[in-house]
């Protein structure tokens, strides 16, 4: 990952690519920041999940709160390896129209990067590598 000029602090409003991921932390919006993250329509905010068994629904509350429609689809970066999502966590994703796909989180992000350049209504929620 490069290192961009900036720290992150929390949230960056606005859509932004992922332009590097690795050592623990992503680069993008001109800012790096070590930990996982929720890239969103509305911004990119600090995602407190290191394991796949923290992705919950109340993990994903940012997500929740988005507008109706403003995402179609939800890559899960689920680490080194690929993680299943639970059950219950698919059928909220669902109830609210939202189709999920897990992967590791490099390929996650560099889905979410392909999608995002297309315009799509993607997010991804991405936890920090080495």
């Amino acid at each position: 990952m490069s290192a961009p000029g900036r720290r992150y602090d929390g949230f960056a409003p606005g859509r932004h690519s992922i332009d590097g991921y690795g050592r623990g932390g992503f680069a993008f919006a001109g800012m790096t920041h070590r930990g996982s993250v929720l890239a969103l329509p509305s911004g990119v905010h600090i995602w407190r999940v290191t394991t796949p068994e923290e992705i919950t629904v109340e993990s994903l509350a940012p997500l929740f709160a988005e507008p109706a429609g403003a995402v179609e689809l939800l890559l899960v970066g689920t680490g080194d390896e690929l993680r299943p999502l639970s059950p219950p966590l698919r059928a909220a994703l669902a109830d609210a129209g939202i189709r999920a796909d897990s992967m590791a989180t490099g390929p996650a992000a560099r889905t979410f990067n392909v999608l995002f350049a297309e315009n799509r209504r993607v997010a991804a929620a991405l936890i920090a590598v080495d």
